[in-house]
């Protein structure tokens, strides 16, 4: 089962108005996401230090003071700074399409103006989450040994000595069944002699009465 996504939710700067932030912040949640509000007037650092005491993957920024061309690119240098630079951050705001061309040349996800689908942010950060773990995994798995085949019973009864001799069946030599039969005929024939002497007896007994 796949981990729940994580996701730190900041206004930074002197911007007051969070309706929209805490709009994205429960699209998110339904969405199937964890998602970690800062609340307003957030530094950069705040904000840095909320993302790595929370362990989150995802950085949102919502800026609607038009300091955005410095905000953005505070966050990301103290992400840098910090080791947390794999972590998306994303945001969104009154931004301009060319300051978001330039944010982007420095690292900065995709951006989203006013009037954004907040299934178009979830379907975003799914998909960065899904690739960047994949690669991941697919780095990991890429220098280590590859992994040793699994045997199935069959296949360890076929390859095992010791369990091909216990399943094998017992055969009986020819040797050891021949004094069983030779021991039964041997009693066999020494009841016979006995019959035999015991019907003389009887036969002698009556000729002597006759004579």
């Amino acid at each position: 089962m796949q981990r729940k996504i994580r996701v730190l939710v900041g206004k930074p700067g002197l911007d007051g108005h969070d309706r929209g932030a805490k709009v994205v912040a429960a699209a998110l949640r339904d969405a199937g996401m964890e998602v970690i509000y800062t609340g307003l007037h957030q530094t950069p650092e705040q904000i840095v230090e909320a993302a790595i005491q929370e362990d989150v993957d995802v950085v949102a920024l919502s800026v609607l003071s038009g300091a955005h061309m410095t905000l953005f690119p505070d966050v990301r240098r103290l992400m840098e700074e910090r080791g947390i630079d794999d972590k998306l951050l994303t945001g969104g705001g009154i931004i301009p399409v060319e300051d978001m061309d330039t944010l982007a040349r420095q690292g900065v996800g995709r951006l989203f103006g006013p009037g954004a689908s907040t299934q178009d942010i979830a379907t975003y950060i799914r998909e960065w989450f899904a690739e960047t773990h994949a690669t991941h995994s697919t780095g990991r798995s890429g220098g280590g040994r590859a992994p040793l085949p699994r045997l199935d019973r069959a296949d360890a009864t076929r390859r095992s000595p010791r369990s091909e001799a216990a399943t094998r069946p017992t055969r009986r030599s020819p040797r050891s069944v021949a004094p069983l039969r030779s021991g039964r005929k041997r009693q066999a024939a020494a009841k016979a002699p006995r019959k035999a002497s015991k019907r003389a007896r009887s036969r002698a007994s009556s000729r002597r009465r006759r004579g």
